[in-house]
């Protein structure tokens, strides 16, 4: 069997651990070859490839981001059909038998319509969000809030010596899990996620109090926390599946807050894009080792049309549709956990 190996949308670590148990476990349990599509979907629209062997993924294992590159094309812009067509037509050409697809909802989105026209595919999850349904965890989500975690601790002390309230904004469009992690790591007084209404009296208030109490406040805004009744959206188009770029929402929170509390001194904080970068953790790189070697397995057994998935401590396969149908979003009983709570 001919495995061509792509990762689709936001980079994230553990990427490159996936592709390194790929070919490991491809070559050398089932005689398997592999080759890579670069740049996501692209690679496959344009046939872009590199071949994968195990010379060149055994180095990976702590390698962020990812050796093949990554974009949010869409294949399917143009119509299913069309972009069926020619994704057949390059693996034809590159003798490909079947594909192995990293990615989030998107990449999986796309990876689900191939299977139901009849496209050889499976699956394994990857976002820093943690939002796929079907899979308990996500690799590349660990990394992530340690990275989050790690610079609201820092925030913190500087923010003590100025009396001084930090505001820290992390990723997150339509789930908070970033944001809850980070926030309970990190001993927040006020976390915001999108899952929420925000009430800005009451935040002000935690705020107030905790000044009074002479600390230094600190506070985690997801990027789609609706401050204003709606999430915050910066004026660039539109990407290839429709997502508006977020941006702004930490900004909104300090003029709110310094509305309120005149005199109140803050710092705004956007960790953005560092938390897709850099050494993926312990943690995530056994997650995307295990994601990978089920992978193969399935590939191996014919089972189609699945993706890898964290249920409790084991990993198996379950249906693509069931993981890009909902997204897993906070739910009330998470959030109620520290609700009314003064940290």
């Amino acid at each position: 069997m001919r495995v061509g190996i792509l990762t689709g949308g936001g980079d994230c670590p553990g990427l490159n651990a996936v592709i390194r148990a790929a070919v490991l476990a491809g070559t050398q349990r089932h005689g398997m070859e592999f080759i890579g599509f670069l740049d996501g979907w692209r690679g496959v629209l344009e046939g872009d490839t590199v071949p994968l062997d195990p010379r060149t993924v055994r180095p990976l294992l702590a390698v962020g981001g990812t050796i093949l590159g990554s974009s949010r094309t869409n294949p399917l812009a143009d119509g299913v059909e069309e972009g069926v067509t020619r994704i057949r037509k390059q693996l034809t050409e590159h003798g490909v038998d079947a594909l192995l697809a990293i990615g989030g909802e998107d990449t999986l989105g796309v990876a689900t319509a191939l299977h139901e026209a009849g496209v050889p595919v499976v699956g394994a999850p990857k976002t820093i969000d943690d939002d796929l349904s079907a899979t308990d965890a996500t690799f590349g989500f660990d990394t992530a809030v340690q990275t989050a975690v790690d610079a609201c601790d820092r925030l913190v002390t500087t923010g003590a010596s100025h009396h001084r309230a930090m505001i820290v904004e992390v990723m997150g469009r339509h789930a908070g899990w970033i944001a809850l992690h980070t926030g309970m790591a990190a001993g927040a007084h006020v976390t915001l996620l999108p899952e929420e209404e925000v009430d800005l009296e009451e935040v002000a208030a935690t705020v107030r109090e905790v000044l009074e109490r002479r600390e230094a406040p600190l506070l985690v805004v997801s990027e789609g926390a609706r401050l204003q009744g709606t999430e915050t959206v910066k004026n660039a188009p539109k990407d290839a599946f429709g997502h508006a770029q977020l941006g702004g929402a930490g900004e909104i929170l300090e003029r709110e807050l310094q509305d309120r509390l005149p005199g109140l001194s803050t710092r705004v904080t956007v960790l953005g894009h560092l938390l897709r970068g850099g050494t993926p953790s312990a943690a995530d790189r056994i997650l995307a080792t295990r994601f990978g070697l089920s992978a193969v397995e399935a590939l191996a057994a014919g089972e189609l049309g699945t993706m890898a998935s964290l249920h409790g401590v084991d990993v198996f396969q379950v249906p693509l549709a069931e993981a890009t149908g909902v997204l897993r979003t906070v739910p009330e009983s998470r959030r109620a956990e520290t609700a009314g709570l003064r940290w």
